[in-house]
């Protein structure tokens, strides 16, 4: 369609379906390089890798929970062969430490006709705190000091048991987890493995 409105507009001894070829890739190539590019920030990819290893390290939390469980809710009576599936709701939290460094400013203005005015200002900041045995420094992206680290938290669990269709062992099993995790009861199904 393009290449007929161009036929129609130039003559047709100027303008050969080769000539029409190259051109149209010359017009490709000035769009391609005319695009902006994005220059790609280091901070963006080392997110993508932080949450990556996030992502790796609860899958690995859950699996080392289920084998637990696992081992554990064999051990109830009537339950028999277990299986157990857990989900997590986050990835865990690292409570970084930080310097906070917080200032105060008074300002009291008087004027010419007895009236005054006092202006308060107070700034924050905050920074992290990093380990100093790593031998990094500050600008070669050492790891930040971290106080207190928050284990990821289960959402639910499924647990397929031999014993699954029997009252008593739904009930153990139930509790079990309750006690285990704190998690509610509509969050926890346990069924006959079949």
């Amino acid at each position: 369609m393009l290449a007929d409105q161009l036929k129609k507009r130039i003559p047709s001894g100027i303008l050969k379906k080769d000539r029409l070829v190259i051109l149209l890739l010359c017009g490709v190539l000035l769009l391609i390089i005319a695009l902006p590019v994005n220059t790609g920030n280091q901070n963006n990819t080392d997110e993508m890798a932080e949450k990556s290893a996030e992502a790796v390290d609860s899958y690995s939390y859950a699996r080392y929970l289920e084998q637990h469980l696992e081992e554990i809710l064999s051990q109830v009576k009537g339950a028999g062969e277990v299986r157990v599936m857990i989900t997590l709701t986050d990835s865990g939290e690292r409570i970084v430490e930080k310097d906070t460094e917080s200032t105060t400013e008074t300002v009291k203005e008087e004027d010419s006709q007895g009236g005054s005015r006092t202006t308060m200002n107070d700034s924050r900041s905050e920074t992290s705190v990093y380990n100093s045995g790593s031998g990094e420094s500050l600008s070669s992206g050492g790891e930040p000091y971290v106080t207190k680290e928050k284990t990821p938290v289960v959402g639910g669990i499924i647990v397929i048991a031999d014993g699954g269709d029997n009252g008593v062992v739904v009930q153990n099993i139930t509790e079990a987890i309750q006690a285990l995790f704190d998690v509610d009861t509509h969050k926890i199904k346990v069924m006959k493995r079949s």
